[in-house]
């Protein structure tokens, strides 16, 4: 029933684990087909895709264009877009399985669904952004990637599918979707908090917020990935 989509890029740190939280929905015959879309990675994430059984294709790097590569590829009526970095949490499978299931019996329009949003630090810095996550998700209804997105296939193409664009790829789609479209499960996407750790909570939480500023405001994304770093 699903096709995963997983783009990556040197992701040997976080797909193993992306990967293995799919077993269980692949046994049960909810996912069907697991593609992997590399930008060109040196380091061991080929091999751990293969290992696992995946369904490698190329594509040059950038994740808008990756991710079109990979919704293009996908063969089944569900396509399932997830970031390497992101493992989604036990019992997610019911949930999905519930979500398409009142899809496919008429009792509720289609549309996409994405998951709750967690990152994997401790403390109250982190806290703070889930919430905001979950405060912009459920009342502007504009999560981001890495909360994933399941998508029926007749409704990504639909819309146009992702776009070859450097950034704000998963903003742009989410954008033509709408609101009636888009939907907030309950089952929780642990993300990577490297980036803020990295960069810092705060001054990262203000870039991503600035970057999404200039999208709304027409700024080229060419220009925003080089604010986004």
């Amino acid at each position: 029933m699903i096709s995963v989509v997983i783009p990556t890029l040197n992701a040997e740190a976080g797909l193993a684990d992306c990967l293995s939280a799919l077993v269980s929905a692949t046994v049960e015959g909810l996912i069907r087909e697991v593609i992997i879309v590399d930008g060109g990675s040196d380091d061991r994430t080929l091999r751990i895709a293969d290992q696992a059984g995946a369904r490698v294709i190329t594509s040059p790097p950038g994740r808008g264009r990756q991710l079109q590569a990979g919704g293009s590829a996908a063969r089944f009526g569900w396509i399932l877009f997830l970031h390497a970095d992101t493992v989604l949490q036990h019992g997610w499978e019911r949930e999905v399985g519930a979500f398409i299931e009142r899809v496919a019996v008429g009792r509720r329009p289609e549309a996409a669904a994405v998951f709750r949003l967690a990152l994997d630090d401790l403390g109250v810095l982190p806290r703070l952004v889930e919430w905001g996550a979950a405060a912009r998700s459920s009342i502007m209804r504009l999560p981001y990637g890495d909360q994933g997105l399941l998508i029926p296939r007749r409704l990504y193409d639909r819309v146009g599918g992702f776009s070859d664009m450097p950034l704000m790829e998963d903003v742009d789609l989410i954008r033509r979707l709408g609101r009636a479209r888009t939907v907030i499960l309950r089952a929780t996407a642990v993300t990577s908090a490297v980036r803020y750790k990295r960069d810092g909570y705060v001054p990262r939480v203000a870039r991503n917020l600035t970057c999404l500023t200039l999208y709304y405001l027409r700024v080229p994304p060419r220009i925003i990935a080089r604010l986004y770093g």
